[in-house]
């Protein structure tokens, strides 16, 4: 894609630091307006909990980019009550015990089954367990899988910018109408639902094609 591209880690994410602040959406958001208006960023990419973010900051002003893609959004403005918030949160435990193998095994669950064993996969799923464990990520778990990205879902429909929404079927962490009730909101907005497996492992060669037509 042209360009320049910003990578932005969230509080407790890569290098970046973590104030004693509560996790929300609204401070996620506001740390991502930051860094967007400090780099002159115009399009944004959010995946999971960045597309949560993206969705709460377009709540308060939704003509604040261009263009945005959208991948894997878990929720809106409905509280979770679901096997995967519960999954999250024995995560957290796990997290507050310094139990990678625990975390690790929580993490491979939540792929496809037919990847599990790819050691790609499962070191994929080491590497993260070890970032969780580390850092303030297992704090977030204690709040973020009960918090909501937004308090009123139809502002979205104040969106005029061109919006791609990634979702994959059988994800329970990142259910497929939560991506379905954007498409529904936001009028100019393609949704694309790829099969099991399909953003991280299976599918990456149209999971590219579509991000860098959509943005390039």
């Amino acid at each position: 894609m042209p360009g320049s591209k910003v990578f932005f880690h969230f509080r407790g994410h890569g290098a970046s630091s973590s104030p004693e602040t509560p996790w929300t959406y609204a401070a996620l958001a506001g740390e991502l307006d930051a860094v967007a208006r400090r780099t002159g960023a115009t399009r944004a990419l959010g995946v999971s909990m960045g597309a949560g973010a993206i969705c709460r900051l377009l709540q308060d002003d939704p003509a604040r980019f261009e263009r945005m893609v959208l991948v894997i959004p878990a929720v809106l403005d409905t509280p979770r009550r679901d096997e995967a918030r519960e999954r999250l949160l024995r995560m957290a435990e796990l997290a507050e015990e310094r139990d990678v193998e625990g975390v690790m095994q929580l993490l491979l669950e939540e792929q496809p089954a037919q990847v599990r064993a790819r050691t790609d996969v499962r070191a994929w799923c080491r590497r993260q367990a070890e970032v969780v464990v580390a850092t303030d990520v297992r704090r977030a778990l204690r709040t973020i899988p009960q918090e909501t990205a937004m308090t009123d879902r139809a502002a979205l429909r104040a969106v005029t910018a061109p919006v791609l929404v990634l979702a994959q079927e059988r994800d329970p962490a990142h259910p497929v109408p939560v991506a379905e009730q954007i498409a529904d909101l936001i009028p100019d907005c393609r949704l694309e639902v790829l099969p099991p497996g399909g953003i991280m492992w299976q599918h990456r060669d149209r999971v590219r094609s579509l991000v860098g037509e959509f943005l390039g």
